[in-house]
């Protein structure tokens, strides 16, 4: 099937997308508004775009209301200009849903979540102390597109707790750490337990090289007798 997404309902692109565009990373965002109160809210628009600088996006759209009313993370982050994305593990998955409630402004998703917080290094957002890892963010830009905002952050500092650091690299012991991912709405997300394959890369020699071995075998030409033909 092909779907003409000029011509349809909004929600065919929210639909389609979210089921193809997948597994998608969460970012658990804590951010704090310009009188200290803080906020928590899940995102699985998210991703990192560059490494130089270090900057990660995130999709925030406004709320389901008629009026101009832009959630509180972008509204958060649009005053403060800072942020932390929580990586979020098949530990804290349950309680990363109970952050994505809609809970009135004076209410903490944090506190209802049974989450504490622990000091940041470079902003003064704090990170979530039950998360394994965290990236301590300030706003790059904001984009507003629609009734969305696209969010880039530069990511000005990194914490991993140890035993999920392999400090050669240093490298993130990903396979230990089990992320999780979001799949389609409906509340479906996915493991990284025990779900890693390592399919090496190849450079282009590499790859030649393999062609020809995989390629069928000429047979050899039939030795014609010199008189062949003659009778």
């Amino acid at each position: 099937m092909n779907f003409d997404l000029e011509e349809s309902e909004k929600d065919v692109a929210y639909k389609l997308l979210v089921g193809l565009v997948a597994p998608r990373p969460i970012a658990l965002v804590t951010s704090m508004d310009e009188n200290g109160i803080l906020n928590a809210a899940p995102f699985s628009a998210y991703n990192y775009l560059c490494t130089d600088p270090p900057i990660v996006g995130i999709g925030v759209t406004n709320r389901p209301e008629e009026r101009f009313a832009p959630k509180d993370t972008a509204r958060n982050i649009r005053r403060t200009g800072e942020f932390v994305v929580n990586v979020v593990t098949e530990d804290l998955a349950e309680r990363m849903v109970v952050c994505a409630a809609d809970a009135p402004p004076e209410i903490s998703e944090l506190e209802m979540a049974g989450f504490t917080t622990a000091p940041s290094e470079r902003v003064k957002v704090p990170r979530i102390a039950q998360a394994h890892a965290a990236l301590e963010c300030r706003e790059f830009t904001t984009m507003e597109i629609g009734r969305s905002r696209i969010v880039l952050g530069r990511v000005v500092s990194v914490y991993v707790e140890d035993k999920y650091v392999d400090p050669e690299g240093p490298y993130v012991r990903a396979e230990e750490l089990h992320s999780i991912g979001r799949m389609n709405g409906l509340g479906n997300y996915v493991r990284t337990r025990d779900a890693f394959m390592h399919i090496p890369r190849i450079s282009y020699a590499e790859w030649g090289l393999a062609v020809q071995a995989d390629a069928p075998t000429a047979p050899a030409p039939v030795q014609q007798p010199d008189d062949a033909g003659e009778r």
